[in-house]
């Protein structure tokens, strides 16, 4: 099937439920999860990603960072972010 052919059968479907609020709302929350999915989250501006780096320069010049010497340190470093994760999303439900 071509794009214009799917976007007919599309549209068709969505007229025969013209009269159906709640499975036209059913397609817009779908329609808005595909959407979701598409939606890069590590693009950025150019701007944005220069004020990036100057707010972590600031940020090491400041001293606030961690410094990591070795991979048992690294392992430590990476479960406190889990840990820390994990009661986040638990506070958040």
């Amino acid at each position: 099937m071509t794009a214009i052919e799917l976007k007919a059968q599309i549209q068709q479907g969505i007229d025969l439920l013209a009269d159906d609020e709640s499975g036209l709302q059913r397609v817009a929350n779908y329609i808005k999860r595909l959407l979701k999915k598409k939606e890069d989250p590590t693009l950025m501006s150019k701007e944005d990603f220069f004020r990036r780096i100057d707010e972590a320069r600031a940020q090491y010049d400041r001293g606030d960072y961690t410094r990591v010497n070795n991979i048992d340190e690294l392992h430590e470093f990476l479960s406190n972010i889990e840990e820390e994760a994990k009661t986040l999303e638990d506070v958040s439900h």
